[in-house]
């Protein structure tokens, strides 16, 4: 017969892995329900639906009355946009910047919508909205490297 060796360490670690799991979806959880605040309309329902009814895509495309992976990417959209905080790092690193260019984030981070599409909702040219954006990502990328600045010099 076999000895079994138990390696408790190893089945520690292995646990604390799970906790440390639950506590960054926990973290995840309410991050996505405080920022699924800003967002309008029918996405905010969706993601209402889905993080605090918690509903399922099968429910909630039988509600919207359209198929159940339509509803799946879009929520995975939106989770995705509202975990990247791109839009966030736009609000707080943005004390510089006008109201259209506020709206062109809310649109373009925020909502997804194409440039073109901007354009049109705000009844702009698109070179505008064009030249909005590109001032937003080197706002958000300078963002990203303070970031990663600061997390250097902590290691």
């Amino acid at each position: 017969m076999k000895k079994v060796q138990v390696n408790f360490e190893k089945m520690k670690a292995q646990e604390r892995g799970r906790h440390q799991f639950r506590t960054s979806y926990t973290n995840r959880n309410s991050l996505l329900q405080m920022r699924a605040q800003m967002l309008t309309g029918k996405d905010k329902v969706l993601m209402k639906m889905y993080l605090e009814d918690g509903k399922t895509f099968g429910e909630m495309a039988r509600l919207a009355g359209v198929n159940e992976g339509t509803i799946a990417r879009r929520v995975e959209r939106l989770t995705r946009r509202l975990l990247r905080g791109e839009y966030m790092m736009c609000l707080r690193g943005g004390e510089g910047l006008s109201s259209f260019e506020r709206a062109v984030a809310k649109d373009y981070f925020l909502e997804g919508l194409s440039q073109r599409d901007i354009a049109r909702k705000r009844e702009v040219t698109v070179y505008q909205v064009r030249k909005a954006v590109r001032r937003l990502q080197a706002l958000v990328d300078s963002e990203v490297r303070r970031k990663d600045d600061d997390a250097d010099v902590y290691c």
